[in-house]
């Protein structure tokens, strides 16, 4: 699996792994499958209170509203879930995939918003568009991805965990921030960051340093502390891992 080189303002290359589109396409059966399950319930209760024949029928107005309303969950499944699980569904968080913005970092509503509009294309009209969209683009990014500025990336470490997350850190340790500041930052965020920071600090690259401490500032909304970026990174990562590691 090919890397996904992201050049920022300031020319320089941060990197994640694209998801396959076999991990994209099992994450969405898994999501059919759940929403189809959802539906068949829905349907099965409707039989049992004998407002389906009405619903057929197309005479009882009230028991359409309502089914109408109880199928509200699976056109809004995916919106909802992304946003409130941060680029995952049930089905995306199984296979270990997430949407995350061009930049490796969280991606918002409105992105969430974008990608699920352009389902519309991508997936409602015979999954052709979206499918040929994943297969010809370097990094399976459908339309609405595209259109959202978005990627789906694979939460699937190659590396050991020693060499992502983790830290030294003893039980002696004293943290710099607060819990509160370290949580802002997800898992595969902070993973981006290590993965990145080691490449800086052994090509002594202070472009990458400096990109890497924007981000962390404007998402902790802070100002840098200390005297250097390096400072700064290491000291998030040192945080995170004792007020995640517990």
């Amino acid at each position: 699996m090919s890397k996904l080189y992201v050049t920022t303002t300031q020319n320089v290359k941060l990197f994640f792994t694209p998801a396959s589109v076999g991990d994209r396409m099992l994450a969405y059966t898994v999501d059919l499958l759940i929403k189809i399950a959802y539906v068949f319930i829905v349907v099965m209760v409707y039989v049992y209170v004998g407002s389906i024949g009405s619903i057929l029928d197309g005479h009882d107005w009230l028991s359409i509203a309502l089914f109408s309303l109880f199928m509200l969950p699976v056109v809004f499944y995916t919106l909802v879930s992304e946003t409130l699980m941060e680029g995952q569904t049930f089905g995306k968080k199984l296979i270990k995939i997430k949407v995350i913005k061009i930049d490796g970092f969280q991606a918002g509503f409105i992105d969430y918003l974008t990608r699920w509009i352009f389902a519309i294309v991508d997936i409602q009209i015979g999954y052709v568009p979206g499918l040929i969209s994943m297969v010809v683009t370097t990094h399976t990014r459908r339309l609405g991805d595209l259109a959202a500025g978005t990627a789906v990336i694979t939460e699937k470490s190659k590396y050991d965990i020693s060499h992502t997350i983790l830290m030294d850190v003893d039980d002696s340790y004293k943290p710099y921030f607060a819990q509160h500041q370290v949580i802002l930052f997800s898992d595969n965020d902070i993973r981006i960051i290590k993965e990145n920071a080691d490449i800086a600090f052994a090509q002594v690259n202070y472009s990458i340093m400096e990109k890497l401490a924007r981000k962390i500032e404007s998402v902790m909304n802070i100002q840098n502390p200390f005297k250097t970026e390096r400072e700064l990174i290491n000291t998030l990562l040192k945080d995170y891992d004792f007020h995640t590691g517990k």
